[in-house]
């Protein structure tokens, strides 16, 4: 076999149409040797023996796409120094951009002995472990372009791919589960009709399935334990896992983008799936384990502010370099369209606390590639000062989770909520106005995959998690939900109705407030998980989407609030109200203005009152203060939104000085009216009744 010194960039395997280039990064080997893995169980070392700036390198000729192959780190194993080099176990190329097989777990895919976990384990991990794949990086992209749909424009569908396909009706057997099934048009066609610009997925960056859980006969569902940060998980490929899952991904960016759908990617940069000092050596911790991961003052042990075991070491170069070049990758050669960062608090820990000034936050900034795309943060993280909604740079969105609780707490007749809640539904003005960032810097939600579905929040007052196998005391137990008077299912006329009020309740909240909507995968057909808030094991029937045959009536409401969202720009400003007239509108009327049900204009102690569980909000579509793409003014009609939060039907008096005559175009308690375009005809000075717990939206054309 020719080996030639290839070149020390890019990192990974890169296939040039004649052969392919290996490049590995380790401070800590003293030797790195290339296997070429052969069908028969059979390898061939070829050792690297260039290297620049620690980076190990060698150009191979003839070795094509599907080649699957490994690392072997010769070097020392002193856990006591954070060196945990052993050459017995075949290491996933950091940079692989496929990766074949899974881990069948043992003994042999960790570096030490079970029982005594200071003395290297020097048994071959080879048969038992995930390869690496050499892909052809071609691909007939054709016409496609990034959607790149504005936030205001935006409406977010949390997915996961398997849990999304796995039970739609309309799709082939072999699809369901896969990257094809969420290109095939049955699916498309729902989300275009549900109104949805951006479908955010879950990870599917190639993941492990916990050693724990395979023994427990559960699987790591969602996805949280990334081992490929470039490597499309090969369990959601419906024809090959040798650089097949990779054409496959890109055909359903390319099938969804020509729907004009966004992909964003749920992305797992602060942790790896090799967990603590007892977890197996796969990767990066047999690479170089003190240039990877956050290491503790005693070095044997690993620092973790994510929960999982270990935190990426974010002041590393090295890492950093990782996980830029990861983003780019994704959007230039997988044409992805933005990320969600999962617990990101922790990419900003350089040192200990979190950092808004760290080095990942100057990358993302200064990139022309990564900067133009959706970055969206999960706010927090585990460790101490981790919650930190509010607190990201004005590049950044975040997924604001004091809107969900608030949202939360309002319906389910929680006091001294109202204050709040009118902050909340305006665009969270008190997180984002102060480092200039708009509404839009809000991603507004109510469910997502982490907590009760929306059907199960307003049916369970606690979680029932039995299943997970951890006597539920897993979940979160403090879940805001109120199950209207039953706990779980129940067949009371009452009850049902109740409950099907709320979830209107919720989705027409979301969908009416300021910020960008996220709405997570099967809410729109009230989905239930049956009590369990942390279905992140359960690859069943349990967490799948089941497809109503017929459509529901949570769904066509559902789309209804969508398309009124995307009809009128005074639900989607981009900029924040100001409580007063704008000027150059003409219009001597407030931008906002909150009354009491009475139809008076609130005042502080209305707001501050315990009991308060009601208002109405008047939103002037004819003071719109941002300007239209070429300077034109924006101007909508205008709206009047009444909540009763309250367990008693209340009489709402419309406001006399704002609009001579309305139409009732919601009413949660009464959706077919709405539906079949027969919302009845007010006048100002009126007395409506709301029922206990409901939303009446009035319209008002401009």
């Amino acid at each position: 076999m020719q080996v030639w010194p290839g070149e020390a960039y890019p990192l990974g395997a890169t296939y040039d149409g004649a052969g392919t280039n290996f490049a590995v990064f380790t401070e800590a080997a003293d030797r790195v040797e290339l296997c070429l893995l052969h069908d028969d169980g059979s390898e061939t070392a070829v050792e690297l023996r260039e290297s620049d700036a620690f980076v190990r390198h060698a150009y191979v000729p003839g070795i094509m796409p599907g080649q699957r192959y490994g690392f072997r780190v010769h070097g020392p194993y002193d856990p006591a120094r954070g060196l945990r080099c052993n050459s017995a176990k075949l290491l996933l190329d950091p940079y692989a951009k496929a990766v074949a097989g899974s881990v069948r777990w043992g003994e042999e895919v960790y570096g030490y002995h079970f029982g005594a976990p200071d003395r290297r384990n020097d048994l071959d991990s080879a048969p038992h472990t995930m390869t690496s794949v050499v892909v052809n990086p071609y691909f007939d992209w054709g016409d496609d372009r990034l959607p790149r749909t504005q936030y205001h424009r935006t409406v977010i569908y949390e997915a996961h791919v398997k849990g999304l396909t796995m039970r739609h009706p309309g799709l082939p057997e072999e699809l369901r589960g896969t990257y094809a099934g969420l290109a095939h048009p049955a699916v498309i066609e729902h989300l275009t009709k549900l109104g949805v610009t951006a479908l955010e997925l879950m990870p599917v960056h190639q993941f492990v399935n916990d050693h724990r859980l395979v023994d427990m006969s559960l699987n790591n569902y969602w996805g949280y334990n990334t081992v490929g940060f470039f490597a499309p998980h090969n369990a959601y490929a419906s024809w090959g896992d040798r650089g097949q899952q990779v054409l496959e991904f890109k055909s359903a960016v390319r099938a969804l983008h020509a729907a004009g759908i966004e992909v964003i990617l749920d992305v797992v940069y602060n942790h790896t799936a090799e967990g603590n000092h007892l977890g197996p050596t796969l990767s990066f911790r047999g690479i170089d384990n003190e240039r990877y991961y956050r290491l503790s003052e005693d070095r044997r042990f690993y620092t973790d502010t994510t929960g999982t075991g270990n935190s990426l070491l974010m002041r590393s170069p090295h890492v950093l370099q990782m996980i830029m070049d990861s983003l780019r990758y994704w959007v230039t050669e997988m044409h992805v369209d933005g990320f969600r960062f999962d617990l990101a608090a922790t990419l900003a820990r350089q040192f200990h606390e979190v950092d808004r000034l760290s080095s990942f936050f100057d990358l993302v900034q200064q990139d022309p590639v990564v900067s133009q795309v959706k970055l969206i943060a999960e706010p927090w993280d585990v460790g101490e000062g981790g919650y930190q909604v509010g607190n990201f740079p004005p590049l950044w969105t975040e997924w604001n989770g004091k809107y969900r609780d608030t949202v939360r707490d309002l319906w389910r007749g929680e006091q001294r909520t109202l204050a709040e809640f009118g902050s909340r539904l305006t665009g969270s003005s008190d997180l984002y106005q102060d480092d200039g960032r708009r509404p839009l810097a809000s991603i507004n939600f109510v469910t997502c995959h982490d907590g009760f579905t929306l059907h199960d929040l307003v049916s369970y007052n606690d979680k029932h998690n039995e299943a997970n196998g951890e006597d539920n005391r897993d979940g979160e137990s403090h879940n805001r939900s109120w199950n209207c008077g039953a706990e779980g299912e129940s067949d009371d006329p009452q009850v049902l109705e109740l409950r099907a009020r709320q979830m209107r309740n919720f989705v027409a909240t979301l969908m009416l407030s300021q910020g960008v909507p996220m709405i997570s995968h099967g809410d729109e057909f009230g989905r239930t998980q049956r009590g369990n808030n942390n279905a992140y094991c359960q690859d069943s029937e349990l967490a799948w989407v089941h497809w109503p045959e017929d459509g529901s009536e949570l769904l066509d409401f559902t789309r209804a609030l969508v398309w009124l969202r995307k009809e009128h720009p005074v639900f989607r400003r981009r900029r924040f109200f100001h409580g007063r007239p704008v000027e150059g509108t003409h219009d001597e009327l407030s931008d906002i203005v909150w009354f009491t049900p009475e139809g008076q204009e609130m005042t502080q102690r209305d707001w501050d009152r315990a009991q308060a569980s009601a208002l109405s909000v008047f939103l002037n579509g004819n003071a719109i203060s941002e300007p239209g793409p070429r300077g034109e003014r924006i101007a909508d009609d205008s709206f009047l939104l009444l909540f009763n939060a309250s367990p008693r039907p209340l009489e709402f008096v419309v406001p006399v000085d704002h609009g001579r005559q309305w139409q009732v175009v919601v009413d949660t308690a009464d959706p077919e009216a709405v539906a079949r375009g027969t919302g009845r005809k007010v006048q100002a000075g009126d007395r409506l009744t709301l029922v206990d717990r409901s939303m009446t939206v009035l319209q008002r054309p401009a």
